[in-house]
């Protein structure tokens, strides 16, 4: 995974750091083979999305065996009721939050706050992970268009400079 250059790291005939353009930001499970589809993009795309469905359904046998565990204890009606809205109102928030997440930036402190509630909701959060990986890598739009952003304006700024300034001709 090379350009012309020879620069690890960047694919080939994208704009990268030997050119002295911006770097695609790299996908969790992906790198930045997004940026071209290749180096088995296919093939990872359909191994998250396997994975995500897998631990989606692992979470809700475990859920389940949590549930049996309550009913057992025999804590009531109630209890359990609360704890069955619960996960159902967090697992709808966190899927959500995380959908969100793929087309746009989080404020960081807002995810701080919302940290324990995306914990309780994480059913939410795989299942989201798996249907944006039938489209797409989770992610790649949000950052296709900001490398495409960071790129035209890289491009605007080398236009308008043209040559090294350092060597301009003193008069």
């Amino acid at each position: 995974m090379s350009d012309e250059t020879g620069t690890p790291g960047t694919p080939a005939g994208s704009t990268g750091p030997a050119r002295g353009g911006p770097s695609p930001e790299p996908l969790r499970f992906f790198g930045t083979s997004w940026v071209h589809h290749d180096h088995g993009y296919a093939a990872r795309r359909t191994g998250v999305a396997a994975g995500s469905l897998a631990a989606a359904v692992v979470s809700c046998l475990v859920l389940r065996l949590a549930y049996q565990g309550i009913r057992l204890a025999g804590t009531g009606s109630f209890v359990t009721v609360l704890v069955i809205v619960m996960f159902a109102v967090c697992s709808a928030l966190a899927f959500r939050n995380t959908w969100e997440g793929f087309t746009r930036r989080h404020d960081p402190a807002r995810q701080a706050s919302l940290r324990g509630l995306l914990a309780i909701g994480f059913v939410g959060s795989l299942l989201a992970y798996f249907l944006r990986s039938l489209t797409e890598a989770p992610g790649e739009g949000l950052h296709r268009e900001e490398y495409a952003r960071a790129r035209e304006a890289h491009a605007r700024r080398a236009a308008r400079r043209p040559g090294n300034p350092g060597k301009k001709r003193r008069r």
